[in-house]
């Protein structure tokens, strides 16, 4: 089996980290969301189609041209029209059935054998907020619609952008129109497949949706089990708790619930909570609930709730209390 991962997007709403790099290579115990994803489709499929675009040489360089048993093949979608036109892109390369999944995103192995049990067959899960989300409407577990991000309340059962198909799909990709957000969306190809097949609903239990930097840390502790994970040639010499270290870091500071990123020092008298630090950043000082991107270096602050510190800042002797960009 062949599966289709979508990477091509730039994600505005996880900056400042993916201003220097793909949404699908941020990290999350350590390992990149698209590396999660290649090891829940190991030994499931055996040939791996990545639609690249934003940053797609990051992507090449870091996953190669095979990953463990699968082999890569990439195929670079230049406009960003959406869903359905990514997938188009690699229609040539689609021999028969076929997964489709978002690289952004991280789906477990279970679920992924669930739903290729079926031919065809969606992805789901119960959400709080639907009108953020493609809703599906199904009987007896048999899709009967599918909207997206609706205005008023029809459903709380949401798509997770994860399916089983085959080649059928590209006949109705061909007569889908743009969406009023001028794509290509895949909800309205799937709705004109279900009236001629039965597209299974299957519940997920597992999946973790990246839509803001910090959606990554309930990714992190959800992976780890709410366990430590230090990296390579990491050294941590003070207060450690339920968080990931990268590789090559320097901790001195004290650490709970955060990811901190590959070749970075936390000095002594910090403190890290609930954050997210970039690659090769120098910290002392104190912050909560805040995002700090790649290349930073940040001595006597205090990072408020809420902030976020753009790429390559330099900031001493400060109470931030707003983004620094």
């Amino acid at each position: 089996m062949q599966a289709v991962i979508l990477a091509a997007g730039k994600s505005t709403r996880t900056y400042p980290l993916t201003l220097t790099r793909p949404k699908p290579l941020l990290q999350v115990a350590n390992k990149s969301l698209l590396e999660h994803n290649l090891e829940n489709l190991n030994n499931v499929a055996d040939e791996v189609i990545i639609v690249v675009g934003y940053k797609k040489d990051m992507i090449k360089k870091q996953i190669g041209k095979t990953y463990k048993n699968l082999k890569i093949k990439y195929v670079e979608q230049r406009q960003q029209l959406g869903t359905a036109h990514a997938l188009s892109i690699a229609q040539s390369y689609i021999k028969n059935r076929f997964i489709l999944l978002m690289g952004d995103d991280i789906y477990s192995k279970g679920d992924v054998k669930k739903c290729i049990k079926h031919r065809y067959a969606i992805l789901t899960t119960r959400v709080k907020n639907p009108k953020n989300f493609g809703v599906i409407i199904e009987k007896n577990s048999i899709l009967t619609d599918f909207v997206e991000k609706p205005k008023k309340f029809i459903s709380d059962l949401a798509s997770t952008a994860f399916y089983s198909l085959d080649r059928k799909i590209f006949d109705y990709l061909k007569h889908i129109k743009k969406s009023k957000r001028n794509e290509f969306e895949m909800p309205d190809a799937i709705k004109m497949l279900s009236r001629k097949q039965k597209i299974y609903c299957i519940k997920s239990k597992n999946w973790s949706p990246i839509i803001y930097a910090l959606d990554l840390l309930k990714a992190d502790q959800k992976l780890r089990k709410n366990k430590n994970m230090i990296g390579k040639n990491t050294k941590v010499y003070r207060n450690l708790k339920n968080s990931s270290v990268g590789n090559n870091c320097i901790i001195k500071g004290i650490v709970r619930n955060s990811i901190v990123m590959d070749k970075t020092f936390i000095d002594v008298n910090s403190i890290v909570e609930d954050s997210i630090i970039g690659e090769n950043v120098y910290f002392k000082g104190k912050i909560s609930d805040s995002v700090i991107a790649d290349n930073v270096k940040a001595k006597n602050v205090v990072i408020k709730p809420g902030c976020k510190i753009w790429p390559s800042k330099k900031i001493s002797d400060l109470i931030v209390e707003w983004d620094v960009q």
